[in-house]
């Protein structure tokens, strides 16, 4: 870890405040020494879904990089006395480094959501960076043959593996396969093909900067998230609460 970074420990889980800027130079570096660099970006809902998970908590702990990705997390670290100038939003840290790679010729490999959405997604990234190299894609319902997406990934020559599949899986699984991918970078990118193929709509900017993106999707999959985000914002709010009265917990 650079002396950029600095890693903290919210609520029993480890995780780095950085800058966008000062991430991506990071992963630029490893990637270009080929030195593989495991990286993952926590919400809410992660870190509290790690509390009682214990396979999640350990490939979270795994990683190189824990980006703080959740507006949640950022009020909840400053609440509890950390200075956290803003977060590192996994989507828009997945758009930097694919201009990132862009210019330094790195080769990228998509893999997650159906198989029409990953489709889409591979040909809006060639319009909007027409020189990167997508060494590969493919979606996300591989679960019969993992060993067989394992080896085309190596096979493709990709530097940078995106994974975009719900969580806890996609975290269990470049945990599990890390030494197998070939790649020199890997990071879990949740929904964010569905948002570049235009499947999802992402919150106005006004929301994203006040902690509200949660409600935005809740607005959009009442059914769905309602009940997710009620428990997982409450669960997080009483172990604040707890902490910053220092109560066990």
């Amino acid at each position: 870890m650079t002396s950029t970074m600095q890693r903290i420990e919210l609520l029993g889980c480890p995780m780095d405040i950085a800058s966008m800027e000062c991430t991506v130079q990071h992963i630029r570096a490893a990637v270009a020494s080929g030195q593989f660099t495991q990286h993952v970006v926590v919400n809410v809902a992660k870190l509290v879904n790690m509390r009682t998970d214990a396979k999640l908590d350990e490939s979270v702990r795994s990683c190189d990089i824990i980006n703080i990705d959740g507006m949640g997390v950022v009020f909840g670290a400053r609440f509890l006395g950390y200075s956290v100038p803003n977060r590192v939003a996994g989507v828009d840290l997945f758009h930097e480094l694919l201009a990132m790679s862009m210019t330094n010729a790195f080769s990228v490999f998509l893999l997650g959501a159906s198989s029409e959405v990953i489709s889409t997604t591979a040909q809006k990234i060639k319009e909007m960076y027409p020189h990167l190299k997508v060494a590969g894609h493919h979606h996300g319902y591989f679960w019969d043959d993992e060993a067989a997406i394992v080896e085309k990934i190596r096979a493709s020559g990709a530097q940078l593996l995106f994974v975009a599949i719900t969580s806890p899986k996609k975290e269990n699984f470049i945990n599990r396969w890390q030494d197998q991918l070939g790649v020199n970078f890997v990071m879990g990118v949740g929904g964010t093909f569905d948002v570049v193929a235009g499947k999802v709509k992402r919150a106005p900017k006004w929301m994203q900067d006040c902690g509200l993106e949660w409600f935005y999707r809740v607005i959009q999959e009442p059914k769905r998230m309602w009940k997710r985000y009620f428990i997982t914002n409450s669960k997080f709010a009483w172990l604040l609460l707890k902490a910053k009265l220092k109560i066990s917990i």
